[in-house]
């Protein structure tokens, strides 16, 4: 059955037993929050990688205990992060997470050539979003990576979300490629590259999932709207995961869904070696918990 909330995502954690994750400059409040909250639930065991006088003094202040998490003192962020992407690369890790360091800095160090996680796919974030009023996880990529996705980047993006889905237990997720419109319009080449994923996945080149395009998100997500507007969908009304046109449009969706429409939202990014956990710094540390239980969930899939 797939997962429907965020409760049910960290419940699904605990099953999986767990797993270590190594945090780039863990010298910040949240994140070691999350990494307690994650130590009380069992899910994970924390490497707390950054400037340990700092990382030591806030655990004090904020009564965390730190005897069942590991510190590397490496106090410069940059340098934290690639002594993460060693840990997992050398197995001592089965998750990254970003703490007080700027995204394209952890980003940058994952895709280090000599000692990041690149395995040839292309990386790219996956919002999961638990919205009022919805009776499923509402997935969304990309909002945090992929700039100005050409055709190739966006089947990978879909790929890539696909992948998170059946983690969650969605076994057959159905994509809708947003555009500004339900109908194919040379003149917005948005809705091209949307008719052209809808055909790549009805000939094989996208599988695991149901494609379809272009779609505007009224019709995505509303059943009425798409009777309506009489589309003949698979898709139409019962999307599981949105693919945004580029970066602008994801980032803007998604923090429209947290601060109108006061969804929650957790993420990570995948195509890497192992899963990247990139929660924003502003993102509160239940968040960030989240987070880390889809990362485990995926890193437990992975490993079996």
């Amino acid at each position: 059955m797939p997962y429907s909330s965020f409760a049910e995502i960290v419940d699904a954690a605990h099953r999986c037993g767990p797993q270590r994750v190594a945090i780039a400059a863990a010298d910040d409040r949240d994140t070691l929050q999350a990494a307690q909250a994650a130590a009380i639930e069992g899910i994970a065991a924390s490497t707390l990688v950054g400037n340990a006088a700092t990382i030591r003094s806030l655990a004090h202040e904020l009564s965390i205990p730190l005897d069942a998490m590991q510190i590397i003192d490496v106090p410069d962020p940059r340098q934290a992060a690639v002594r993460v992407m060693e840990l997992v690369r050398s197995g001592q890790a089965d998750i990254a997470m970003k703490g007080h360091i700027d995204t394209g800095d952890f980003l940058r160090a994952a895709l280090d050539r000599e000692s990041g996680l690149r395995t040839g796919r292309l990386l790219s974030h996956v919002g999961v979003f638990e919205i009022p009023g919805f009776d499923r996880l509402i997935l969304m990529s990309d909002a945090g990576v992929v700039v100005a996705p050409d055709i190739v980047q966006k089947a990978e993006i879909v790929k890539n979300a696909i992948q998170v889905a059946h983690a969650l237990g969605i076994v057959e997720p159905k994509v809708a490629i947003l555009a500004a419109t339900e109908r194919v319009n040379p003149k917005i080449p948005t809705t091209l590259d949307a008719a052209y994923l809808a055909k790549m996945a009805d000939r094989g080149q996208i599988t695991g999932g149901i494609v379809d395009g272009p779609l505007a998100l009224d019709n995505a997500i509303s059943a009425k709207s798409s009777s309506i507007k009489g589309i003949r969908s698979p898709v139409a009304g019962q999307a599981d995961i949105l693919i945004a046109p580029d970066i602008e449009a994801g980032n803007m969706l998604a923090k429209a869904i947290t601060y109108f429409a006061r969804g929650r939202m957790a993420g990570l990014v995948v195509g890497g070696q192992a899963p990247l956990i990139v929660a924003s710094r502003s993102d509160p540390h239940d968040s960030k918990l989240v987070s880390m239980a889809i990362g485990i969930v995926m890193a437990a899939r992975a490993k079996q």
